[in-house]
């Protein structure tokens, strides 16, 4: 089986560590079965998407409506390395899974607005599959609603236009959509559970996403949480993929896709 690239945003080793362990532990994938790459330390490099089963992206303390002058420069590489990417993705219906940031920047690449008009906390939500969503093989069978974690500074402001929504709520009407039948983002964390949001709140507490000396109430709050349907679409989207020959995806001649920012 080819591994699963799993492209990491987050510059701290704590969050980004955590995080990795917890896409492994949901994802029910060993070492062995990923390659990561921290795009936050030096950009995107060349990517082979022939090399890979499907691409994981996970979250990041950048904002992309943050303004273009007030980005740092591996913000802007960053940035300018998913734009390429996303052609050769978008292109190819290749298997790919962006968990918040990763939501973000694929709606961006699509034409959607990005703002922090549907903002949430940190916290759990309930969200409601569309009935695209309640037929989507990573949500089949799930009930109609259900919560996750989530908590994010900025969001789509609607549904990219060449997309299908799968699952939505009033905070936040964008929480899910695919592109293509391989394509998906997810606004919320399906990575996410009391432990690693534990961490995430203490090494955040000054990033704006909530009011610092709420950090401790949050992460009792967080402790109480179960989200076994948001784990269960990443362990679907492994199994799904994991076990498919994407060379059907992938032209004859390798894919490149390199940060040209």
């Amino acid at each position: 089986m080819k591994p699963f690239l799993v492209i990491q945003l987050r510059p701290e080793e704590a969050t980004a560590d955590s995080e990795f362990a917890k896409i492994l532990h949901y994802g029910q994938l060993t070492q062995d079965a990923v390659v990561r790459l921290r795009a936050e330390q030096k950009g995107l490099p060349e990517i082979h998407l022939d090399q890979y089963a499907g691409v994981i992206v996970g979250g990041s303390p950048f904002d992309i409506s943050t303004p273009a002058d007030q980005k740092t420069a591996i913000q802007r590489e960053i940035e300018a390395g998913f734009q390429a990417l996303f052609d050769d993705i978008v292109a190819m219906d290749f298997p790919f899974l962006g968990c918040c940031s990763g939501s973000g920047l694929l709606g961006h690449y699509l034409g959607a607005s990005i703002s922090r008009k549907y903002a949430e906390p940190v916290s759990s939500v309930e969200i409601v599959l569309t009935e695209e969503g309640k037929n989507d093989p990573l949500l089949k069978a799930m009930p109609e609603s259900f919560k996750v974690l989530t908590g994010h500074k900025e969001a789509c402001d609607s549904l990219p236009e060449s997309a299908v929504l799968l699952a939505s709520n009033a905070q936040c009407p964008v929480q899910m959509f695919r592109v293509g039948k391989n394509v998906y983002a997810t606004q919320f964390h399906p990575e996410g559970d009391p432990e690693g949001f534990a961490v995430r709140i203490q090494v955040y507490r000054n990033h704006g996403y909530f009011p610092e000396e709420t950090a401790a109430q949050l992460i009792d709050a967080v402790t109480r949480e179960y989200t076994p349907q948001a784990h269960a679409i990443l362990a679907r989207f492994v199994e799904c993929y994991g076990k498919q020959d994407n060379s059907q995806h992938v032209n004859s001649q390798y894919v490149n896709s390199k940060d040209n920012g």
